[in-house]
């Protein structure tokens, strides 16, 4: 029954991860809190998220621009690298209070929808964004839709957003995979975990495709607000609650 419920979490976040542009894998974080111990819960996250996205790549791969791609990935390794070693050292509480509040300020910054851009964004701030974004999500399992104004204020349309992010999450899991299971928080037990949430989540991102070619680009960037509001209060009720 666990992996049934797990199965049916990710589909649920992943339908909705995409057609919100990201969130899915933070919105598991507590839910597979209920059925694993705290430090298995980073670990289990990213394996389902990797085995998740290969489906959405291939659903969105003429959309990819591999132009940030090939930007982020470089810092984004060693940030994943990184902040999987430090998983395992210590306790970043205040990392995801941080972004929590960034996430939930989000709304005031785009005025509340009626606001394209909130800050310029340029290419070349596309590497410390990847390297600084990778640690925090090795060590905290997920950083939600935290991304998201940075590609919005980038110009993306909707379906180079979620393109990007796909293929850039897949490759930068590579990683953190490897981290864990070298430091030894990866461990056989927690792959059905990690399967059930992948195949869940391949089942939403085609679902999730579907629902998304129907939104104008207006109503996307609604959902992606809110998507990110949702996973900033989140992160912080989680934090306040404890794991």
């Amino acid at each position: 029954m666990d992996y049934v419920l797990i199965f049916f979490a990710g589909f649920l976040a992943f339908t909705v991860s995409t057609v919100a542009g990201g969130g899915g894998a933070l919105l598991l974080v507590p839910i597979t809190s209920f059925f694993l111990p705290v430090n298995a819960v980073p670990p289990v996250v990213q394996l389902g998220n990797f085995l998740g996205r290969p489906t959405r790549v291939m659903l969105f791969w003429k959309f990819i621009r591999w132009d940030i791609v090939k930007v982020y990935l470089p810092a984004a390794w060693v940030g994943a690298f990184l902040g999987a070693w430090l998983f395992v050292h210590l306790d970043l509480r205040w990392v995801q209070a941080l972004i929590g509040i960034f996430l939930i300020t989000t709304i005031f910054q785009y005025r509340f929808g009626q606001k394209s851009r909130s800050f310029p964004m340029q290419l070349w701030m596309f590497a410390p964004l990847g390297g600084l974004v990778c640690f925090v999500s090795s060590v905290v399992g997920a950083t939600g839709a935290v991304l998201n104004p940075f590609y919005m204020n980038f110009g993306g349309s909707k379906v180079v957003l979620v393109a990007t992010k796909a293929v850039n999450s897949f490759l930068v899991a590579i990683v953190q995979l490897s981290s864990y299971g070298f430091f030894g928080v990866l461990t056989a037990d927690l792959w059905p975990y990690g399967l059930c949430i992948g195949l869940g989540a391949a089942f939403g991102n085609v679902i999730g495709k579907r629902w998304l070619a129907h939104m104008s680009e207006e109503r996307f960037k609604q959902w992606v607000i809110a998507m990110m509001v949702i996973s900033g209060v989140v992160m912080l009720v989680k934090l306040y609650f404890g794991d």
